[in-house]
């Protein structure tokens, strides 16, 4: 019974699967974190910013100064 329970714990090989497996979710899950924890920001900045380009006059022609020379 000791040499079966011995063989069984001993092999590892699919235990970097489960390392990469627990990684890339960990991973997964700040990326999550992130984004839930940014987005009030992100969203309160772009709504400003989408006010302000929209209330802005974009010039298309320059206001005084000198004519330019005619050929």
């Amino acid at each position: 019974m000791m040499y079966w329970m011995r063989n069984f714990w001993r092999p590892e090989d699919g235990a970097v699967t489960v390392d990469w497996v627990v990684l890339t979710g960990a991973l997964v899950g700040l990326g999550i974190a992130v984004r839930f924890t940014l987005e009030p920001a992100m969203t309160t900045q772009s709504g400003s910013l989408n006010r302000q380009l929209s209330t802005d006059m974009i010039k298309t022609e320059f206001q005084g100064g000198e004519q330019p020379a005619q050929q």
